[in-house]
């Protein structure tokens, strides 16, 4: 039997005629009010998926956050922070279903969307395999068909975490004044281990825990890992806090985001973590990675 059959959508992009009639359940078991074959108009309120809606199917989304950087040039209406959107902008521009995120955006907003007679799709990935499986759910909600980019970024990241132990173990912080750090059931801290590096405030009960320097620098971790987002670290901003140690300065979009970023994410991540890394040997010895 052959595959969905796709038809054009009003500006052009694939219609997964499978999943164009009924209401679906979001990430967080919502019912959405909208028909995925009716869609025509979409706010973002989450910078990776403004990526993945205007990469697959571009002049779908009418609106989208200050902080949608990606693709460079988007021309929408940009309707606010992802923590305080303007809920009148977003109501104004009509559209059939804003997409959202659990983490993203706070839930006293998208109850006010949704106050508002508007439909609104949640995304809540926390790991790299519910990622991929949210994205396609997402995007079907929208009436698109599988986009060729998330069936390239299952591929590239097809070989990785095999269940072995970590070679390396890191701490994650996200943001300064205070500190704040990756900690449990975190899509960065998986996309970690699926390159080997094991978080080491994984089994923290809070997912971003506070902190304070002193106990960053005890915490044992091999590495220390500092993304340009949602803190800006930079060479001049972060690593002078831990002297004496490897830190990694990495691509936040890369390592935060969720959407046609994976594609190339997996390559940048290794060269960026590699550049510093060495590996602790029981003989006390180090090895690089991918040296025998």
């Amino acid at each position: 039997m052959s595959g969905p059959v796709h038809e054009p959508g009003p500006n052009g992009h694939g219609r997964d005629q499978t999943q164009s009639v009924g209401r679906g359940l979001d990430d967080q078991g919502t019912a959405c009010t909208h028909r995925p074959d009716a869609v025509h108009r979409v706010v973002s309120l989450v910078p990776s998926l403004t990526e993945a809606l205007a990469v697959t199917a571009p002049g779908l989304l009418v609106g989208a956050t200050d902080w949608c950087t990606h693709p460079a040039g988007l021309q929408v209406t940009r309707v606010g922070g992802t923590k305080n959107p303007a809920v009148e902008t977003v109501v104004a521009l009509a559209p059939d279903v804003v997409v959202a995120n659990e983490e993203e955006n706070r839930a006293a907003d998208i109850d006010a969307l949704r106050a508002g007679g508007l439909s609104v799709w949640v995304t809540r990935p926390r790991t790299l395999p519910e990622a991929f499986e949210s994205l396609g759910r997402m995007l079907a909600a929208c009436g698109l068909a599988p986009p060729p980019w998330l069936d390239q970024a299952r591929q590239v990241w097809s070989n990785t975490y095999d269940g072995s132990p970590p070679r390396l173990t890191a701490v994650v912080p996200i943001w300064r004044r205070p500190w704040m750090v990756l900690g449990s059931d975190t899509f960065a801290g998986d996309l970690l281990r699926q390159l080997g590096i094991a978080n080491i405030y994984a089994t923290h009960p809070d997912r971003y825990p506070k902190t304070d320097i002193e106990q960053l620098r005890a915490c044992g971790a091999d590495l220390v890992v500092l993304p340009d987002e949602p803190y800006a670290f930079s060479a001049a901003d972060g690593p002078e806090a831990f002297p004496g140690r490897q830190v990694a300065l990495v691509s936040g979009r890369h390592l935060t985001w969720y959407g046609p970023s994976l594609v190339e994410a997996r390559d940048l991540l290794e060269t960026q973590l590699d550049a510093v890394m060495t590996v602790p040997q029981p003989s006390g010895q180090v090895q690089r990675p991918g040296q025998v």
